[in-house]
Order: structure tokens, then C-alpha cells, then sequence
């Protein structure tokens, strides 16, 4: 229970239980390990209403997870957020202008992206968000900036589970609306599935024992099972393909091209990949190349 209740208390923290040789840092990013960015004073922003907005407003208003470690996480006692999502939010803003103390995050649900796109509640948003035809129906995507896999979280002496063919009768959990949630329930219907606002609710359902699994991107696992690397554990291979991209207001191109372009510039550069290094790199794993921007 302790375990728990500091999961949910301190994300920012790891548990002491993981430092065991070979383990991940029991802490996240390091004081002066990120990387900072370099602002484009004469960034020319000219037709895009919404960095107009931003502009007069003083200050970029990004969308972000706030419960995913190592990638979009928000200390509870200073609000500050920290991931590799954060730093990408910051390298752009960097590019069109904006200082990192000119980037002001929001956490915003899954369910609640497109919404808060569309009705001007953040200006762009970074946070595993996955690029399909459906969403760009309703907003734009620049990118992508990652690519990861959906995949299974299970509790450590799980033996039945190794993939998605052995959820049938199993409750899995996911975040309401987000694509992992949809694919469970389109291919895989005899699973029994639950849903939460947030990723945390469901690995404290899977370490209380009320679900047998959590399914979202391998890159959102990978950082609760090296929080919790005694209780919690991956099984199987990624089963799916997500490409990661910056959520956008549909009509905004100008802003959709420019930070195609940030991305471009800082994937170069080595930004990229010190980011990475420095937030999602201390899960354990390396940092695979970045994937090519698909501009449309």
C-alpha cells in the first residue's frame, strides 16, 4: 500500500525498491541534464492566428499528461511538468519564439484533445498523442517526433498473460478515448475492459489487483515498470504501430508547418536525443533514431 500511495503522491520520485543494481535512477531528470534551446528572436509567425493569440497573451498555452512517467509528469508539490513530451513542448516554443518560461502547461485527458484544440483551450499539445486519419479530421498534426507500440503491463509473477491473444475473460485497463482503449475494444472484444481519465488510475488498479492488465504505448509502460520494478513488469511485443505527433488547431497550417520545421531542426542539431537521453532514456532504454517528419 505504501507503494501505492507514493505512486500517486510523488511521481516525480521513483521508489527506493528500485535501486537495485542494474535498475533504473531512482529519480527523474537531473538539475542541468536537459538540454536548453536556443530562442528564435526574429521567428516570422505571420499568419498564424493562433500564435497571434499567444503573442498578445504573452505566453504559449500547451497541453500536456501530467501522470505518464519520464514522458509528460507533474510534481505535485511544485506543479512543475517534466518528460520528454515537456522538452519537446519547449524546443519548439523555442523556435517560434517563445522562452521556456513562456510555456504555461495544461493537462488535458485524452478524451478531451481534440476539444481543447478546436475550442482554443491549449495552442498545441504534446503528450503521446498518436497521428491517425480519424483525429486529422478534427485537428492538425506536425510530426512525427516518436514513434512507440502499444503493449502490456502486468503485475511481476503474471504467467498468463504474454500478449493480446491472452486477454479473453481478463479486465484491461486503459485511458478512456485514447487509441490503445479503441484497439482493445475493436480486435480484441472478449478482453474486459475498463476505462479511467488517467494511466495512473489504471496501474493502481493493476498493482490492488482489480485489473490483470494495463494496455497503452510500450514509451508509457516502460516508465511505471521502471517506477515499480519489483511489482510491475512488460510482456510480450509491441502490437501496434504509434507515431507520435504535435496536436494543432486544424486550420492553423502556418503553425502545423513551423513546427514541423522545429522538429526537423532539433532532431538535427542532437536536441532530440539529449532530451531524450536526460527524461525517457533513464527507463533503461536507448533512444531509437527519430523518426522522418510526414509533412502533409
Amino acid at each position: 500500500m505504501r507503494r501505492l500511495l507514493l505512486l500517486l503522491a510523488l511521481p516525480a520520485v521513483l521508489l527506493a525498491a528500485c535501486g537495485k543494481p542494474g535498475t533504473p535512477p531512482t529519480k527523474g531528470p537531473k538539475p542541468g541534464s536537459l538540454p536548453s534551446y536556443q530562442v528564435n528572436t526574429a521567428a516570422d509567425t505571420a499568419g498564424s492566428p493562433t500564435l497571434a493569440a499567444a503573442r498578445a497573451r504573452g505566453h504559449l498555452v500547451v497541453g500536456a499528461k501530467e501522470d505518464q512517467p519520464y514522458l509528460g509528469e507533474k510534481d505535485p508539490a511544485s506543479g512543475v511538468y517534466s518528460g520528454f513530451d515537456i522538452e519537446i513542448a519547449k524546443m519548439v516554443a523555442a523556435d517560434l519564439g517563445f522562452r521556456a518560461d513562456q510555456v504555461q502547461f495544461k493537462t488535458i485527458a485524452s478524451a478531451n484533445r481534440e476539444t481543447s484544440l478546436q475550442n482554443g483551450q491549449v495552442d498545441y499539445y504534446v503528450g503521446t498523442y498518436t497521428i491517425n486519419d480519424n483525429r486529422k479530421k478534427l485537428v492538425g498534426f506536425a510530426g512525427p517526433y516518436f514513434v512507440a507500440g502499444q503493449g502490456l503491463l502486468v503485475r511481476k509473477h503474471e504467467t498468463g498473460i504474454n500478449g493480446p491473444q491472452d486477454l479473453a475473460g481478463k479486465k484491461v485497463c486503459s485511458a478512456a478515448g485514447s487509441t490503445p482503449y479503441q484497439r482493445i475494444q475493436q480486435q480484441y472484444p472478449k478482453a474486459q475492459l475498463v476505462g479511467y481519465d488517467t494511466y495512473s488510475a489504471c496501474v493502481d488498479n493493476l498493482i490492488t489487483g482489480q485489473v490483470d492488465a494495463v494496455t497503452t504505448d510500450n514509451a508509457i509502460l516502460q516508465g511505471y515498470a521502471a517506477k515499480v520494478s519489483d511489482e510491475l513488469k512488460l510482456v510480450g511485443q509491441p502490437f501496434s504501430t504509434e507515431p507520435y505527433g504535435i496536436g494543432t488547431p486544424k486550420g492553423d497550417t502556418v503553425l502545423r508547418g513551423l513546427l514541423d520545421d522545429a522538429i526537423e531542426h532539433h532532431e538535427a542539431d542532437g536536441d532530440w536525443k539529449k532530451a531524450y537521453d536526460a527524461t525517457l532514456g533513464l527507463s533503461g532504454v536507448p533512444a531509437p533514431a527519430p523518426p522522418q517528419v510526414q509533412r502533409y
